[in-house]
């Protein structure tokens, strides 16, 4: 691999690389240096471990029993469409 290819992969000066090949030859330092390899053992990797999580807990219904002109109506809402209802409501009532 070129200089150059290994300055542009590393996004520096070609020309700076060079410059520092050179100093690094002059000083007789390796270019290339062995990786240092470990002895001891990584320690290993953490294991999945799954948790059993309590069942959601079912949310109340908003209930409403309206009495009109001798109509009795009821009416289950889910709490979680609390808006939802209070517009519904409205309108029932003007």
């Amino acid at each position: 691999m070129s200089s150059a290819a290994v300055a542009m992969a590393n996004g520096i000066n070609a020309n700076l690389l060079r410059r520092w090949v050179n100093e690094a030859e002059q000083r007789g330092a390796p270019l290339l240096a062995p990786l240092p390899t470990s002895t001891t053992s990584a320690p290993p990797a953490p294991e999945f471990v799954a948790l059993q999580l309590p069942a959601p807990k079912p949310q109340p219904d908003i209930r409403i029993e309206l009495q009109r002109s001798g109509v009795n109506v009821s009416v289950a809402w889910p709490v979680s469409a609390a808006a939802e209802c209070a517009t519904w409501l409205r309108e029932v009532l003007r």
